[in-house]
């Protein structure tokens, strides 16, 4: 999840998008059958499973321009996302074979 505030959003939202997004800014979470409130025991368990994702190893690998180029202009996080893009492709046998 990213948080952001309105002076981040694009300028090119519309008035119409700008109040929407204010109403919903302050509307009253509704919970629900396909969404319900986080119970301790639920957070507690959404907690372990985002720490087993943050072992990750440190490793320096070459890349091309290109991708160095694509991956920064991502912004902050880029190597997670490389991260998570290899990843990807590692579960992608075909891929895989293609690359190699």
């Amino acid at each position: 999840m990213v948080k952001m505030s309105f002076k981040d959003l694009d300028s090119e939202l519309s008035k119409e998008e700008l109040q929407e997004l204010e109403e919903a800014a302050v509307r009253t979470i509704v919970f629900d059958d396909e969404s319900p409130e986080m119970t301790a025991d639920m957070l507690k368990q959404f907690k372990q499973m985002k720490q087993k994702d943050r072992t990750k190893q440190t490793a320096s690998i070459r890349l091309s321009e290109k991708a160095q180029r694509f991956s920064k202009s991502y912004g902050k996080g880029y190597t997670s996302f490389l991260s998570r893009l290899i990843d990807a492709a590692l579960d992608d046998a075909a891929l895989v074979k293609k690359c190699l």
